[in-house]
């Protein structure tokens, strides 16, 4: 018998991220496009309730001695993220081409 999956759930500051992501990409791509993109992030998460671990740490977070987060990404957008018990909190979605190190700073570590 297999295990219950986790529950995956979204911090409003990523709930907050893919609402800009997708703004962005429709206003300077299309809303297509922007569709697309919110589609694969939201099932990137979501395969998180399968095998939660698989993520590997953030290098950024990694430096600075922080060993709780995982992420998975949709490249170029990297979905930052912690197991508590049974459940998955993704905390950013972020275009991993940003400065990622403030982003995370100010995110996860206020």
């Amino acid at each position: 018998m297999s295990a219950p999956p986790f529950e995956v759930l979204l911090t409003a500051g990523a709930e907050q991220d893919l609402e800009s992501i997708c703004q962005y990409i429709a206003q300077f791509d299309s809303p297509a496009q922007a569709d697309h993109v919110l589609e694969q992030l939201v099932r990137a998460a979501q395969k998180l309730a399968t095998y939660p671990e698989r993520g590997g740490h953030p290098k950024e977070l990694l430096a600075l001695g922080i060993r709780e987060y995982r992420q998975v990404a949709f490249k170029p957008y990297r979905i930052i993220y912690r197991v508590l018990g049974n459940k998955v909190y993704v905390s950013l979605i972020a275009d991993g081409r940003r400065d990622l190190q403030s982003l995370l700073a100010r995110r996860l570590l206020r």
